[in-house]
């Protein structure tokens, strides 16, 4: 009986390993934040700043290595993407006095990594609601 057990439980460790595999090359980019959530990362980043850190700051924080390298190839271009966009609205909001500038950083990361998973925010760490 004991051994039945022991084999059960190797199956189904190996079952979670597989799918952790699968889930893990299905991923579009990675972070460099390791086990820290990104509102750590944020709080400590507004810690040594000063400054409040935004979403695109986050992002460009949390996908960049420690030499200042972004992680891969397609990092960098959305890193390039993010920025040229901000570039654009803000040159719109300058022009522009109804433009909600709280609200740019939202829709640049909308546009250019695709709409949020339900019940989810991008960068924004753990108990945030969408709204």
């Amino acid at each position: 009986m004991q051994l039945n057990f022991e084999i059960q439980r190797k199956e189904r460790y190996f079952d979670r390993e597989q799918v952790v595999t699968t889930s893990r090359q299905k991923q579009k980019f990675t972070h460099t934040t390791r086990s820290k959530s990104f509102a750590c990362v944020a709080e400590a980043e507004e810690l040594s700043s000063g400054q409040k850190v935004g979403r695109l700051q986050l992002f460009d924080i949390t996908h960049k290595k420690k030499d200042g390298s972004p992680m891969t190839s397609e990092v960098a271009e959305i890193i390039e993407k993010l920025k040229d966009k901000k570039v654009e609205y803000e040159a719109i909001a300058s022009s522009d006095n109804f433009v909600n500038l709280d609200n740019i950083d939202n829709r640049i990361i909308t546009e250019v990594l695709g709409s949020e998973r339900y019940g989810q925010v991008r960068f924004q760490g753990s108990l945030v609601n969408p709204s």
